[in-house]
């Protein structure tokens, strides 16, 4: 598979209540089809946020949104442009990063975190900054099993609670 520009169309979601922000590398091409992010029907993001929440599976983007937004969950990815085949991030490169400081000046983030190495690796590179890294939700990362995934996942309400 040939390696072709992308450049980031989704745009960020969070509002001023967000106290978390989940970043992921770059939408795969399910993602930028559906226009939203983990936008694969085998991606487990949705499936296990909403356990960790105690919420409803949320079926629609907007549910998807509202969920996030009623939550304090602000969603982005790390890389705005890059060279990519597919949906791998091993085949990602050339990237150009996201301005943060879109999300970090306009809310109270606690914590950031990745959905998986890359974006962890790209972050830290670009920023400077920690981010918390979570288990990659992929279908191609089925070695992680759910549970894990959700004790994983679960931290991200620990950042959730008031203080």
């Amino acid at each position: 598979m040939k390696s072709e520009h992308q450049t980031h169309t989704i745009p960020p979601l969070y509002d001023g209540r967000s106290r978390v922000l989940i970043l992921g590398s770059f939408p795969s091409p399910k993602s930028r089809e559906s226009g939203f992010y983990y936008g694969h029907p085998q991606n487990r993001f949705w499936r296990v946020l909403s356990d960790v929440l105690g919420e409803p599976f949320p079926e629609t983007i907007n549910a998807r949104k509202k969920m996030c937004l009623d939550r304090g969950i602000a969603l982005w990815d790390v890389v705005a442009e890059c060279d990519i085949a597919g949906a791998s991030d091993a085949a990602l490169r050339s990237a150009v990063p996201n301005d943060f400081d879109v999300i970090l000046s306009a809310c109270d983030i606690r914590a950031v975190f990745t959905t998986g190495r890359t974006a962890e690796r790209l972050y830290e590179k670009f920023t400077g900054r920690e981010a918390i890294c979570l288990p990659s939700p992929s279908p191609a990362n089925m070695a992680v099993s759910y549970d894990r995934l959700r004790e994983a996942y679960s931290h991200i309400t620990d950042m959730l609670e008031d203080e």
